[in-house]
């Protein structure tokens, strides 16, 4: 069911003016997820990305000044993909915010930096236990490659 916003949504790439904003938001998801949520890590990592644009970039959506959704993206480089390739890295919308497109407009200013910056791949993943997310991004043009998302962390 689509839920219309009772005032103009606003989605700008975040600034580290934006940070505790961000953050409050990053802090929300983390625990819907069952992530771990280190603030040092974090305020080290977006200043790290906000540092070096080729990595990426971060947007924060408002309504009526008020943050209620923020999407990342995180650059990289595939043969595969033909160059440089984009993952949507977190997207989240506070859940009384949902369904009202506020995701579907952080997507399209992701989708438009990659389209500026050259990049042909735009990949994310998304839970097995999340379907909403999956029908936004299957109507969004994602498609499924039938793969396994696997990850090995290096620890130092």
């Amino acid at each position: 069911m689509f839920n219309p916003p009772e005032h103009e949504v606003h989605v700008e790439p975040a600034t580290a003016d934006d940070l505790d904003d961000l953050l409050s938001l990053m802090r929300e998801f983390y625990a819907g997820e069952r992530l771990p949520f280190d603030e040092a890590i974090l305020r080290r990592a977006l200043a790290e990305l906000w540092r070096e644009p080729l990595h990426g970039a971060v947007w924060l959506a408002r309504i009526s000044g008020q943050a209620v959704g923020y999407g990342v993206l995180c650059c990289g480089f595939s043969l595969e993909y033909r160059g440089r390739d984009a993952f949507v890295d977190e997207l989240f919308v506070r859940p009384d915010q949902r369904n009202a497109g506020i995701g579907g407009q952080i997507l399209d200013a992701m989708e438009a930096t990659c389209r500026e910056s050259g990049i042909e791949a735009l990949h994310l993943e998304v839970d097995h236990d999340n379907p909403d997310g999956r029908r936004l991004y299957v109507r969004r043009g994602f498609v499924d490659h039938e793969r396994h998302l696997m990850t090995k962390w290096l620890a130092p």
